[in-house]
């Protein structure tokens, strides 16, 4: 098809806003899928997606409009999926921007926003879910208005719940996003935006045509990693994988060559042809520095080489994944992994357990800290077991980011007060309208990660909204924070910490790993240490039994020779008894108070 009838664009809005809907609903309209097929979420085919009533993974499909072929790339919106949506706009001319006529413009509507203007993307404002009882389009029209410093009349109004005004948005698609600029004529030049695993094709890898055309027999170039294939399968998503004869420049589809090793495919690589190829390859993406990282470990030791496999498939399609082998003392080998958020890791995880039916254990959250030795040497430390001694330390860094709070000017009160407790810095304070404000804070990001996002739902009774960028690293105390069982030190349960928050935190989480850690037949000490200071203690007690039951009167000596002997044996297996954590003891750390 001529690339003049080509329009690729995303859909872009804060979580919940209802991209996965207007998708659906741009689906069925121009016949990809017919109503007995149309389900809610239809692009959304992850069994974890469904569930949580989210997206994490971009999707792209092809649609069909009038004379006109419609490349759609259905984008996330939580915070820790922004780099699936930058995937995105790298592979699109334009994009609908997205604002609930109930909740209007949210903070993370302005971050995806900017990443298409930087991108000199075509932007088409809606205002969805017009059909609600609580709807106030005009209000979230003026709120666009001022965003964009545009005219109300090219503001669109649509409800993809029942149809309304998506034929509007079609033909906006069609006169306001521009056509593909690349020439068929010209050498292959395809960037590969998403790729995945299948067991008889091997990698499947995604592409977006910015020059030339590719079919099958073509030997193709992989750019960065240098290595050549033989096309073998050509195709589009409509929404199905779809075989055809060939891709040309401006179109989006897939090409299978037989890739076994998924090292050879990384996302953001240029393919080009063999015989001819493009002088130099595609900018790509930047690369996503994660900022979480934890321990993965198998349950039994022997899975080991199915995790490896199984993180290699997931760090396939998931480029702001990373992974590298560890070991523990107590927990074996297993994996340091860094993501960009906690809901990315909680995702990961179940990804690994339901698709790979692998049974982990996860070690306690930690963000990177930045630290200079005196030896003058900066050290990046994200595993406690990595932190220095004290004496080797001259300066300690902890990263900061910059929070965009969005929220009714009811709770401003109760919001500054939670940022001021997690050590927050006032900045400033912007008034969207009359009843709507933005926050802007400077926060330690270790305060943020855990339960920060829930915390701000629930004092704004779920009208609050968050989006945070990391701003670089300030001075700061820390510390490592040690669990001991019996005087045994558990690494998995380590954590680097603030020194004026250790003893707190030390006391909650001994308390905690009392009440799930099973009592045994000798007392277990649970201690919170800081280097060889103890700042906590509980005891579990041991198990009792009436050795004495069977003794009917007579000479009490008896009976204490009976307690002594107990007493004998509970010290001996104290010395030699093995305290096995359930897996709710490392969940324990994932909550804090």
């Amino acid at each position: 098809m001529d690339r003049i009838h080509i329009r690729n664009f995303s859909i872009i809005a804060h979580i919940d806003h209802g991209k996965s809907t207007l998708a659906d609903r741009l689906l069925l309209h121009t016949g990809a899928i017919t109503k007995r097929e149309f389900r809610d979420q239809i692009l959304d085919d992850m069994e974890l997606e469904r569930e949580r009533g989210i997206t994490i993974k971009a999707r792209a499909v092809r649609l069909f409009y009038k004379d006109y072929v419609l490349n759609l790339i259905d984008t996330p919106g939580h915070i820790d999926f922004t780099f699936e949506v930058s995937k995105s706009l790298a592979a699109v001319e334009g994009v609908l921007l997205l604002v609930d006529a109930g909740q209007g413009v949210e903070a993370q509507t302005v971050t995806n926003l900017f990443m298409a203007l930087e991108r000199n993307l075509t932007v088409i404002p809606i205002v969805t879910k017009i059909d609600l009882t609580n709807a106030d389009r005009e209000r979230a029209a003026r709120e666009l208005k001022k965003l964009l410093d545009i005219d109300e009349k090219d503001i669109l109004y649509a409800s993809a719940k029942t149809g309304e005004g998506t034929d509007g948005i079609l033909e906006a698609i069609i006169n306001r996003i521009p056509p593909p600029s690349g020439l068929k004529e010209n050498p292959l030049s395809a960037l590969i935006f998403d790729s995945v695993f299948d067991t008889y094709k091997g990698v499947i890898v995604y592409l977006r045509l910015m020059d030339g055309a590719v079919k099958v027999g073509d030997r193709v170039k992989m750019m960065r990693v240098g290595k050549t294939y033989e096309v073998e399968e050509v195709g589009i998503f409509n929404p199905r994988p779809e075989k055809v004869a060939v891709l040309e420049a401006g179109g989006v589809g897939y090409i299978t060559c037989n890739i076994k090793d998924v090292a050879d495919v990384r996302i953001g690589d240029t393919v080009t042809l063999e015989k001819n190829p493009t002088s130099e390859p595609l900018p790509g993406y930047r690369d996503v520095k994660p900022m979480v990282f934890c321990g993965l470990y198998t349950s039994d030791t022997k899975s080991f080489p199915e995790l490896r496999e199984a993180l290699s498939k997931l760090k396939l399609n998931d480029a702001s994944f990373v992974y590298e082998p560890e070991s523990s003392a107590s927990m074996g080998f297993g994996f340091r992994c860094g993501f960009l958020g906690l809901l990315h890791m909680d995702i990961i995880r179940e990804r690994l357990e339901r698709e790979f039916d692998l049974d982990l254990i996860i070690t306690a959250p930690n963000v990177v800290y930045e630290i200079t030795k005196t030896d003058g040497a900066v050290l990046l430390v994200e595993n406690p077991a990595k932190f220095p001694e004290s004496t080797q330390i001259q300066e300690m860094r902890e990263p900061f980011i910059r929070a965009d709070l969005l929220l009714p000017t009811e709770f401003m009160g109760a919001i500054m007060k939670l940022c001021q407790d997690r050590r927050g810095i006032y900045k400033r304070t912007e008034y969207i309208d009359p009843t709507r404000v933005l926050l802007i804070y400077e926060l330690p990001f270790s305060e943020v990660v855990l339960d920060f996002y829930d915390k701000v739902k629930s004092l704004t009774r779920g009208y609050g909204s968050l989006n945070y960028d990391f701003i670089g690293y300030h001075p700061a105390e820390l510390v490592r924070l040690d669990i001991l069982l019996n005087g045994e030190p558990v690494d998995p349960l380590s954590s680097i910490v603030i020194k004026e928050k250790a003893r707190d935190r030390g006391k909650f989480l001994v308390e905690k790993l009392k009440s799930v850690i099973p009592r045994q037949l000798y007392q277990v000490a649970i201690q919170a240490a800081v280097g060889a200071n103890v700042i906590a203690r509980e005891n579990i007690s041991a198990m009792k039994k009436n050795v004495t039951g069977k003794c009917y009167g007579g000479d009490i000596t008896r009976k204490r020779k009976l307690w002594e002997k107990q007493k004998e044996g509970k010290k001996r297996m104290k010395k030699v008894g093995h305290v096995n954590l359930p897996q709710e003891a490392f969940i324990t750390i994932l909550k804090v108070e």
